[in-house]
């Protein structure tokens, strides 16, 4: 899978590809859009390491695939935030169906009203926390002023982890495939701290507060 990615990076849609699968992610969260963009942050560190003269044309630039990912995240969660929000049966039996909605619901619900929107960050780098979060402000009719901002934040965190593992990872092991690898099981790490935060109870105090 790794080839299959590394010779992507060397094409000019690099960059579409990864807004679209980021887009699509918050639907589909088996895209790999994290993955996307590590080894796209590792082909550039990869190449940076080779000297100027070795650096392709097509090596994706660090800067705009950090603005593209956190662009495509936010955009994504606004799809998905604004899909909810205009309801529907279907939508509607589909999260009554599903506890782990449902108590996202509540928490984000009470989150957001106390001004505390870190959950939507911390969801961000969870497995289908994304979908969880946004669908969940969508149909608790949150306001967009009060979730776009930690969407922001949270893309921003996102984009700027994986972009960071993958640059970093590569320039500090010195090979683009084990910088690559080391840095998505990173994500994986991070993605399982994420699920077990969201998932972990509110505590009594908190919940006495909301």
């Amino acid at each position: 899978m790794f080839e299959t990615l590394g010779s992507l990076t060397a094409s000019p849609w690099i960059y579409a590809v990864v807004a679209v699968s980021v887009v699509l992610d918050v639907f589909l969260p088996v895209l790999p859009s994290g993955v996307l963009v590590i080894t796209a942050a590792a082909a550039a560190a990869a190449a940076g390491a080779a000297g100027p003269v070795a650096v392709p044309e097509q090596v994706p630039d660090i800067l705009a695939l950090l603005v593209i990912a956190t662009t495509a995240s936010v955009l994504g969660d606004m799809a998905a935030f604004r899909l909810a929000r205009r309801g529907g049966a279907r939508l509607d039996r589909a999260i009554a169906r599903s506890r782990r909605l449902t108590r996202a619901h509540d928490r984000l619900g009470t989150a957001l009203a106390r001004g505390g929107g870190a959950l939507v960050v911390i969801a961000r780098f969870a497995p289908a926390g994304r979908s969880v979060v946004s669908l969940g402000a969508g149909k608790t009719h949150r306001k967009a002023t009060e979730f776009l901002p930690w969407s922001v934040l949270a893309g921003m965190a996102w984009a700027g982890y994986s972009v960071a593992l993958g640059y970093f990872g590569t320039q500090w092991l010195g090979t683009q495939w084990l910088g690559t690898a080391v840095s998505v099981v990173a994500l994986f790490a991070a993605g399982a701290l994420a699920a077990f935060l969201v998932r972990r109870p509110a505590s009594p105090a908190a919940a006495s507060a909301a």
